[in-house]
């Protein structure tokens, strides 16, 4: 840089200085953080900032939840239902949902990978496994204040035959695709000996119009052609396996 009344230097000094201090590039050629300096005709050589990825938001976040067959085998009594869910990850956006998250957790008693493309799809889950996907802050339990007064619709399928459609499921209420998708609290995947059933809770049982409409759509998105029936919460808790369907789709 050039400082104003210093002294005048000989040529072969101020040479030297170049050489020693180059001038620095004017600021249209100087490179950004991250640069790749090299080719400078070439226009990938300079990444563009405007078309970085960006994070696509969820309109809700959601957290899975994971009960184990192991902390399951230590219930006694109906009110210790769901004593042993616990919640294992959030995520907010697309990426978060994708993207490969190993979680290795000594306490589920199995390795875990918290995200769907690396997730123990339900077909190698172990028997007994009860694996959810609910709105952040709603717990998967009827005792819920958000799903107190609701219900669930579930499709039932062979064992090892649920994958596809748990995927479908969760993309669904994720990506906000229901017509009523402000009713849904979440989705379980429940894995037993000889079936896996997949069941959609959501919040207001009463409201038969919604009810019937995300029953309807659900099967379209699975392309499920077997009648579905939709239980209240409040009837299951008093009859259990007794339970009727409310509604039918």
């Amino acid at each position: 840089m050039v400082v104003e009344d210093a002294p005048k230097t000989s040529a072969s000094e101020d040479q030297a200085k170049t050489e020693a201090n180059p001038t620095p590039r004017e600021d249209d050629d100087e490179p950004e953080e991250g640069e790749i300096v090299g080719d400078q005709d070439s226009a990938s050589s300079k990444p563009s900032k405007e078309i970085a990825p960006q994070s696509l938001p969820l309109e809700h976040s959601w957290t899975f939840w994971f009960d184990s067959p192991a902390a399951k085998s230590a219930k006694s009594k109906q009110e210790d239902w769901g004593s042993s869910i616990r919640p294992i990850y959030t995520f907010s956006t697309v990426e978060e949902f994708w993207r490969l998250i190993s979680f290795i957790s000594s306490a589920f008693g199995f390795n875990f990978v918290c995200i769907y493309n690396n997730i123990h799809h339900p077909s190698k889950l172990n028997v007994g496994t009860d694996f959810h996907c609910f709105k952040y802050k709603i717990e998967p339990k009827w005792e819920d204040p958000v799903c107190a007064n609701g219900g669930k619709w579930t499709v039932t399928y062979p064992k090892g035959k649920s994958d596809t459609s748990w995927l479908y499921t969760l993309l669904a209420i994720i990506g906000e695709q229901f017509d009523h998708g402000d009713e849904i609290c979440g989705a379980v995947v429940n894995v037993r000996p000889r079936q896996e059933k997949i069941s959609l809770w959501t919040k207001n049982a009463a409201n038969e119009a919604a009810q019937l409409s995300i029953g309807k759509q659900w099967k379209g998105f699975l392309d499920y052609n077997e009648t579905i029936g939709y239980i209240f919460h409040e009837d299951a808790m008093r009859q259990e396996r007794g339970a009727k369907n409310k509604y039918v789709a």
